[in-house]
């Protein structure tokens, strides 16, 4: 080397640096690289589109218990069973009313209550009824059970009547119904006394309705 010269290392930039020189410069080109790739994915992910193969290297958090699916509540199956009675209505006295001790079965219509008896024992009720509409009145009487039937259906306004116990012409019955409906002459019982009472009556027993 000529004296005053630069020394080599200085002289040409580029490709002659020394070997300690090019390689601190691969390494940092190196980690520019991996950072802004990392920057990009994160980017990607955060704006929605495709998913790199970092991204799906994410461990999933647990779903919080908002999210999951709730447990399937089991339901139960409830056999059908007779209902008791309801209570007789305050201060009414079926010993009192118009009813002989030949009569199976009662029928106030004023009251609108019903109840069962054999001789003078009341055996079910008083219970609540509903009874016919202006212009299909329940008919008032001494009657005796015709015929029954667990289910049958008015013929005349297409209406099921389950339980029926008919005891005055025109198909006039004791049978399951809605009590907050009047009806076409029929007497309305609710489930568990629409059962009790085709359990107890018999054919050509009697009914007194008043």
């Amino acid at each position: 080397m000529q004296p005053g010269a630069a020394p080599a290392e200085h002289a040409i930039p580029g490709r002659w640096w020394p070997r300690r020189t090019r390689l601190a410069v691969a390494i940092t080109a190196i980690t520019i690289i991996a950072v802004t790739g990392a920057t990009a994915a994160v980017a990607t992910a955060n704006s929605g589109g495709g998913t790199s193969t970092n991204i799906a290297a994410v461990t999933k958090a647990p779903a919080s218990p908002s999210q999951r699916s709730p447990t399937p509540t089991p339901t139960a199956q409830v056999d059908d069973v007779i209902v008791p009675a309801p209570e007789p209505s305050p201060g009414y006295d079926p010993s009192t009313k118009p009813c002989p001790h030949t009569a199976s079965a009662c029928v106030d219509i004023e009251a609108k209550v019903a109840w069962l008896q054999d001789d003078d024992a009341v055996t079910r009720g008083p219970v609540p009824i509903s009874t016919g509409m202006p212009g299909h009145e329940t008919p008032t009487g001494t009657f005796h059970v015709a015929w029954k039937a667990v289910y049958t259906k008015s013929t005349i306004y297409d209406i099921p009547m389950p339980y029926s116990v008919f005891f005055a012409a025109g198909g006039i019955a004791f049978h399951e119904g809605p009590l907050d409906e009047a009806s076409h002459g029929c007497v309305h019982l609710d489930r568990g006394d629409a059962e009790a009472f085709f359990d107890a009556l018999k054919v050509g027993d009697e009914v007194v309705v008043w």
